[in-house]
């Protein structure tokens, strides 16, 4: 790492106190500039570099916005324009399947554990790195409240619903925890893995009689989302509950499934008069 982008990333980490996480990042996106100085050339020789790599628009986007945070602490005029990213739709579980979840009696630890943590993502809209940090002091069963930590360590509180109180209570008086114990962890009271989460939400749903869906632990961030906006939830109150630093990262949600276009369209068809 040459010297420059060393002292880059020292005062992001000591004077903006970024996370270890951000640090890495910048690190891993840094190593793709390459020179501490670079020419629009160079830049532009950059983004091709990482295309030829096989990075898709959303991962050369990831660096491109490290470095360009770089190229603003240099003092450097030069920018990379973002790439334009395909938009897909989102995988969502359907209701039917969510319903199956839902309805489902696991016995035992492990499977109540489990259990426990896919309906904290489908009631709350968490990312599942936040449920697997939750404590027990985090939970405030009376007023139906999480205490969650975010991206950049910011902490918000979220609301759950009467239901996953019932089920957390439970879960909590029949292996009892302490205040500072991970809700999810180990019985040894370590921080489950994510891997091992997906892994086994994957078996669940196999068991339960259904694929799971792409990218199936955030699709459940996904279904709370577009159920909250269906159900005539605020967008502006959604960005919150998602622990969005943007309104543009939560708009994506206010898209109409395709469902919900079909029946829209039924009703203002010219063909249906």
């Amino acid at each position: 790492m040459q010297p420059r982008f060393e002292q880059f990333i020292k005062e992001r980490q000591y004077i903006t106190n970024v996370t270890p996480a951000t640090v890495e990042w910048y690190r891993h996106s840094l190593r793709w500039l390459g020179t501490e100085s670079p020419t629009d050339a160079d830049l532009k020789a950059l983004v091709m570099r990482m295309r030829e790599k096989g990075l898709k628009a959303t991962g050369c986007n990831c660096r491109i916005r490290a470095i360009n945070a770089y190229l603003k602490w240099t003092g450097s005029p030069l920018k990379i324009h973002k790439l334009k990213e395909p938009e897909f739709i989102l995988p969502t579980f359907t209701l039917p399947q969510v319903t199956r979840i839902t309805t489902y009696r696991p016995k035992g630890f492990y499977p109540r554990r489990l259990h426990l943590i896919v309906l904290v993502l489908l009631d709350t809209g968490c990312r599942i790195d936040e449920v697997l940090s939750l404590h027990v002091a985090d939970c405030d069963l009376d007023n139906l409240l999480l205490t969650v930590t975010g991206k950049g360590r910011k902490q918000r509180r979220i609301p759950f619903s009467l239901e996953l109180r019932k089920v957390l209570f439970r879960y909590l008086s029949d292996f009892p925890h302490l205040p500072h114990n991970l809700v999810t962890g180990t019985r040894r009271g370590t921080k489950l893995g994510r891997r091992v989460v997906l892994r086994d939400v994957k078996r669940l749903c196999t068991s339960l009689g259904f694929d799971p869906p792409a990218r199936t632990l955030h699709a459940c961030r996904h279904t709370f989302a577009l159920n909250y906006i269906r159900r005539g939830g605020s967008v502006f109150h959604l960005q919150k509950v998602l622990g969005h630093s943007s309104l543009d990262q939560t708009r994506k949600y206010a898209n109409l499934m395709t469902e919900d276009l079909s029946a829209i369209h039924q009703r203002v068809s010219l063909l249906a008069v």
